[in-house]
């Protein structure tokens, strides 16, 4: 759930400064996240609160800039900061999603992503033989961490086996848009994926993007909400405030990587909680 909404702003960050070596760093992401999965959360300390905080509140923000720029593009600030506001409020309110909705949620948006792809890989791309560039390591390590909390691990019941079959999922999508795109076109827009429709002359699907990205961007800024009311222990009220402000006034990309370092400080500390536990065992 949270891969969906993070793909529609993530591939184009990451396209942008890696190019075709999106791939690599998606591949390298998803390493990351199988490899901690079976790692304890982290602890009570207020630093891991903080980190907890803010790698979840930023999770947030991507999501509320990713439905205002595709459900509602001529205004998406002031969409953005309502998403926030009227989704992570309810979540940070305590409620949880049953399991049932979540389930059939993500059964939608993976039906909706495998037509995306078949159509995008069926149709032959038109000028977008941008060449592969020799390998840019440091791109590669930015479209890394820019995916990753969108990968993170959740729970540890076979989590690392589900991390692994989400980054093939995300190196799929990738190289589906990738291949219809080029990396050039699909990193000028943070709506790229609309083009990729246009591209694959599938304007017929454009609402069904449209609810993919509603369906996609609310469950998971949902559970988010709850995640920091109940780990955290951040007051509903400032939470909501920070995220919205984010949302509105920041661009996408520096958003992607507070969430990502956030993210790397939180699987750190995770692997701190385990050698702790060690110890005392």
């Amino acid at each position: 759930m949270r891969l969906g909404g993070g793909l529609l702003v993530a591939l184009a960050a990451g396209a942008a400064g890696a190019g075709w070596w999106l791939l690599a760093g998606l591949v390298l992401a998803a390493i990351a996240a199988g490899v901690t999965a079976g790692l304890p959360e982290p602890g009570d300390a207020l630093v891991d609160r903080v980190a907890v905080a803010v790698a979840r509140l930023s999770e947030v923000a991507v999501y509320a800039i990713a439905f205002g720029a595709y459900v509602f593009p001529a205004h998406r600030g002031p969409a953005a900061a309502a998403f926030a506001v009227v989704v992570a409020g309810a979540g940070f309110a305590g409620p949880k999603i049953p399991t049932i909705v979540v389930r059939a949620a993500c059964g939608l948006l993976l039906a909706a992503g495998a037509a995306l792809v078949a159509v995008c890989v069926a149709v032959l791309p038109v000028g977008t033989s941008d060449g592969l560039r020799p390998p840019d390591f440091a791109g590669v390590l930015v479209a890394a961490v820019l995916v990753l909390p969108f990968l993170r691990p959740l729970g540890r019941g076979r989590a690392g086996l589900r991390v692994l079959l989400l980054g093939a999922v995300a190196t799929l999508a990738a190289f589906a848009a990738l291949y219809q795109l080029g990396a050039v076109r699909l990193g000028l827009s943070p709506t790229s994926l609309r083009d990729l429709l246009s591209a694959a002359d599938a304007d017929a699907l454009q609402p069904l993007l449209t609810a993919f990205a509603v369906v996609a961007t609310a469950v998971p800024a949902f559970a988010a909400g709850t995640e920091v009311r109940a780990r955290a222990g951040l007051p509903g009220l400032a939470g909501v405030a920070v995220t919205a402000a984010a949302a509105f006034l920041l661009p996408v990309l520096p958003v992607l990587v507070t969430a990502g370092l956030a993210t790397v400080i939180e699987l750190l500390l995770r692997v701190r909680a385990r050698r702790y536990s060690g110890s005392r065992e």
